[in-house]
């Protein structure tokens, strides 16, 4: 799950992370009377998106008066914002962050996440702060300085120091950043993050060290014990559908392909997705509906798929251990029938019940194509769909 900007400096702040004060706000009136909140004569008016890159789309100005808060904030407030990580369709801006602005003097960068390479948290820092730090890795690999934290230890003082003197800091300052790198690094775990990153973390004329912007991640896995990070989830940022899966604790993802996919297990899901194509088409999702889902979830996830307008086929692939391959073939039916299925319906079962689950779908006088195995039900709905169009 994401959040916003905003909101992650609210959770840094309460790891002694030095931020800007800043107030959000959803309408120009708003902007400008935080800015005079605030007071100062600089600030700095900020779209509020779940994306990176949003200085480069004209996300965030600078306002050296209060006219000039409300101009900047009426133009970006209801705006399509398009980066580099929204796609071409870009994400509508509902609100701005208003913040102070300060006497910059040098950026960084600095994030902690999941190495899977070590098992183990990674302390990233570079002194090409503000820049996308992919584009860095790319051109300027030996920019970027890496500490692997042990997970007894946590970030020692020296290794924070370390990072500090590798980015080029000196001086005062470097012990202001150790202070933040482990305020950084202590987020990242007592949250359950998978990333949290400061992008840039910057160096003040004045020699204070200060998070200008900052993105955090989260595993969405250990939501159920963070209740404090739930009530900053942002549906408008969310697709639809993948809302609507949440509801039904089915794991979904919307893509751009043709052929909807009901699979059971991650790993499962992945294969048939590549094994589609393989075959020359592309997957409309991925869908894993979970070893111990029963009839009402299958149907649920069934129905999810068919509401997509870009669904041209779809491809259940089943492999029954702990899920009943009955189970699965009832869900079938049951959704196929309430919805009316138009489109091509592969299905390919295996394991527990099998010959049950294939016996329902036989009888149940719906136009179901069956399959052999994996390959066979994906040669077969590609084929299926190319047919029909």
């Amino acid at each position: 799950m994401n959040i916003h900007e905003y909101q992650a400096k609210e959770v840094l702040r309460n790891f002694n992370i030095a931020t800007l004060k800043g107030i959000v706000a959803d309408t120009p009136d708003q902007a400008v009377d935080a800015a005079k909140e605030m007071g100062g004569s600089l600030w700095v008016v900020k779209a509020q998106i779940h994306a990176g890159g949003r200085g480069k789309g004209g996300g965030v100005k600078l306002a050296k008066s209060l006219d000039e808060v409300r101009e900047h904030a009426q133009s970006i407030i209801g705006m399509q914002l398009i980066t580099h990580q929204t796609g071409p369709e870009g994400k509508q801006v509902n609100k701005v962050f208003i913040e102070q602005g300060c006497d910059i003097e040098k950026e960084y960068y600095v994030a902690a996440l999941v190495d899977r390479a070590t098992d183990r948290v990674v302390m990233m820092a570079s002194s090409e702060g503000g820049m996308d730090i992919e584009e860095v890795a790319d051109k300027t690999p030996e920019l970027i300085h890496k500490v692997v934290v042990d997970p007894v230890t946590g970030l020692m003082p020296f290794q924070a120091r370390q990072l500090a003197f590798a980015i080029g800091m000196k001086g005062k300052v470097v012990n202001k950043a150790v202070k933040q790198f482990i305020g950084l690094y202590n987020a990242f775990v007592s949250k359950d993050c998978s990333i949290a990153e400061i992008n840039p973390l910057v160096e003040t004329k004045q020699g204070d060290v200060i998070t200008l912007d900052a993105k955090m991640n989260f595993d969405s896995n250990s939501l159920y014990r963070r209740p404090d990070i739930m009530e900053y989830r942002d549906l408008t940022e969310e697709d639809p559908a993948e809302i609507e899966a949440s509801k039904s604790d089915l794991a979904f993802i919307k893509l751009d392909g043709s052929i909807g996919c009901l699979v059971n297990g991650a790993g499962l899901a992945m294969a048939t997705m590549d094994i589609i194509k393989l075959h020359g088409s592309e997957p409309a999702n991925f869908l894993d509906v979970g070893g111990g889902a029963d009839k009402e979830k299958v149907t649920n996830a069934f129905k999810l798929i068919l509401k997509d307008p870009n669904v041209k086929g779809v491809l259940v692939n089943i492999f029954g251990g702990i899920m009943k391959c009955d189970i699965i073939a009832e869900g079938v039916i049951a959704a196929t029938k309430d919805l009316g299925l138009e489109v091509p319906l592969v299905v390919r079962l295996a394991g527990t019940n099998v010959e049950l689950g294939k016996k329902l779908l036989s009888e149940s006088g719906l136009n179901i194509i069956p399959a052999d195995d994996l390959n066979d039900a994906a040669k077969k709905i590609v084929d299926a769909v190319k047919g029909g169009a």
